[in-house]
C-alpha cells in the first residue's frame, strides 16, 4: 500500500508511473488526495477543540482551588458542547480514514524507473538468455507423453480424485519431485536463507499483508466457514512472520526460504499452453523470502535473481532473464525479474520464477519496520522469489534430457534421487 503522504507530496510522479503499469483509474488519486484533506481538516479542528476543552478544564481546577466556585461552574456549564463537538469530530475523522484507506488499497505499488512501458508478455524486456537449446531426436516428446510412458505423472487419476490440475506423481517421477525440493532447499540454505515450515493456510490479514488480498480473490481458494485461504505461494506465511513486528537495524537482512504447496484456482485458463505441468492447480515451490533495509534491497534483488539462475545452470537448462513490462507486472510489485526455461518439446519458453522487490508497499501493510541507525522506526523492503517452482521445471527437464535410451537425470540430482536415469 502506498503512503499518503507520499502519494500527496508526489502527485504528478504518482500518476506517472501508474500510467506505466496502465492503471485505469488514475482519478483516484486525487480521490485520495482530497480525502487526506478533509481528513487533516477535520483532525486539526478536532485537536482545536479538544485544545479549548484542556484549558477550560485546568481553569475550571484552578478556580475551584482559590474557592471560586461560581466561576467555575459558569465554565463547567459550556464543557458539554466542547465534548459533543469531540465525540462528532471522532465520528467523521474514523467514517474519512475509513474511506480512504479503501481507495488506498485500490492502488496498486508504482513500478520502478527501470520498468518498461507495455501491455502484453510480448513487451517485456529480455535481460539475457544462458545456455544453449538442445538438438532432440526426431521422435522426441513432450512431457505430457514422457509422463506416460515412463510411469511418472498420472494426470486422469488426478481428474478422478480432484479435478483437472491436480495431478498424481508416481515412482520415479514422485521421487524426482521430492528430490528437486531438497535440492533447492540445500541450495538456499547454501545462500543463507534459514528454513520455515509455515501453515499452508492463511487468514485475511495475512493475504492483505502481501497484497493478495484484495486484488486476488477470485485466484485464491476460500474455506469458508472459516474464513481461511489456501496459500497461492509461501510468500503469503513467510512474510507474514513479520507482520507487526519492529526489527533491529543489525538483524537485516532477514532471509528465509519454504517449501509449501501452493494452491491457485487459475480461472479462465485454457488452451493447448496449459497442457500437462504447464498450469496446475496445486503445485509444490520453495520460495525465498529477504526483509532489508532500503538503502540495499536493489542489489539484494540482483543477488536473488543471480541464486535463481544458479539453480537452473546447475540443472543444464538453457533459460533467458526477463525484466518485465508495467502491464505485466503484478500488483504489489515495483520490479520484477521473470525466469523462462527452453522446452525443446514444445518449442517454448516456459516461465519457473519470478523474483520481486515490492519496496515499501507491502510492509506498509503489515507495518514491519525496523530501527535506524538513529533509532526512528522505518517501514522495510521486503522481497521474494521462486527458487524454483517445480512443474515446468520437471517438464523442461524430462524433454530437453530425453535420449533413445530413456531420461537422462541431472547430475546434480542424483544424490537426492538415487538413481542416474528413468527408463
Amino acid at each position: 500500500m502506498l503512503q499518503v503522504n507520499y502519494i500527496r507530496e508526489n502527485r504528478e510522479q504518482v500518476l506517472e508511473r501508474l500510467a506505466v503499469k496502465n492503471f485505469k483509474q488514475p482519478e483516484l488519486v486525487d480521490n485520495i488526495i482530497e480525502l487526506d484533506e478533509k481528513r487533516r481538516q477535520t483532525q486539526n479542528l478536532s485537536d482545536s477543540v479538544s485544545a479549548e476543552a484542556n484549558a477550560a478544564a485546568k481553569k475550571i481546577g484552578e478556580l475551584m482551588r482559590t474557592g471560586q466556585k461560581e466561576e467555575a461552574e459558569a465554565i463547567k456549564a459550556s464543557t458539554g458542547k466542547w465534548k459533543e463537538d469531540i465525540k462528532q469530530y471522532g465520528e467523521q475523522l474514523a467514517a474519512l480514514e475509513a474511506e480512504l484507506q479503501q481507495k488506498l488499497v485500490l492502488l496498486p505499488n508504482l513500478p520502478h524507473s527501470s520498468v518498461p512501458k507495455g501491455l502484453t508478455p510480448e513487451e517485456n524486456e529480455i535481460v539475457l538468455e544462458h545456455g544453449a537449446k538442445p538438438e532432440l531426436p526426431g521422435n522426441a516428446q513432450p512431457h505430457w507423453e514422457l509422463a506416460a510412458k515412463y510411469n511418472l505423472i498420472d494426470f486422469e487419476l488426478g481428474v478422478k480424485i480432484t479435478g483437472a490440475g491436480f495431478p498424481v506423481y508416481k515412482g520415479k517421477g514422485a521421487k524426482l519431485q521430492r528430490a528437486l525440493i531438497a535440492f533447492f532447499l540445500d541450495e538456499a540454505e547454501k545462500g543463507g536463507y534459514s528454513e520455515v515450515i509455515v501453515p499452508l493456510l492463511v487468514n485475511e490479514a495475512s493475504g492483505f499483508g502481501t497484497g493478495q488480498l484484495p486484488d486476488k480473490e477470485g485466484q485464491m481458494y476460500h474455506a469458508g466457514v472459516d474464513n481461511l485461504y489456501l496459500i497461492p505461494t509461501a510468500e503469503v506465511p513467510v512474510t507474514n512472520l513479520y507482520r507487526d513486528v519492529i526489527l533491529k537495524g543489525e538483524e537485516l537482512p532477514v532471509k528465509n526460504c519454504g517449501y509449501t504447496p501452493c494452491f491457485r484456482r487459475e480461472a479462465g485458463s485454457y488452451g493447448a499452453h496449459v497442457r500437462g505441468l504447464n498450469r496446475l492447480h496445486q503445485f509444490d515451490k520453495v520460495e525465498i523470502v529477504q526483509v532489508v533495509h532500503p538503502d540495499t534491497s536493489y542489489s539484494v534483488l540482483e543477488d536473488m535473481s543471480t541464486h535463481v539462475q544458479g539453480l537452473l545452470q546447475k540443472l543444464g537448462l538453457p533459460y533467458r532473464v526477463l525484466r518485465l513490462c508495467g502491464g505485466d507486472m503484478g500488483f504489489a510489485s515495483a520490479l520484477t525479474y521473470d525466469m523462462e526455461t527452453w522446452s525443446a518439446a514444445q518449442q517454448r519458453w516456459l516461465e519457473v520464477s519470478s523474483v520481486s522487490n515490492f519496496e515499501t508497499f507491502q510492509s506498509n501493510r503489515l507495518k514491519l519496520r525496523f530501527r535506524n541507525a538513529e533509532g526512528k522506526t522505518q517501514l522495510a523492503h521486503t522481497l521474494n522469489g521462486s527458487a524454483l517452482a517445480l512443474p515446468r521445471i520437471v517438464a523442461t527437464l524430462l524433454e530437453n534430457n530425453q535420449t533413445e535410451d530413456g531420461i537422462k537425470i541431472p547430475e546434480v540430482l542424483v544424490p537426492y534421487t538415487k538413481f542416474d536415469w528413468i527408463r
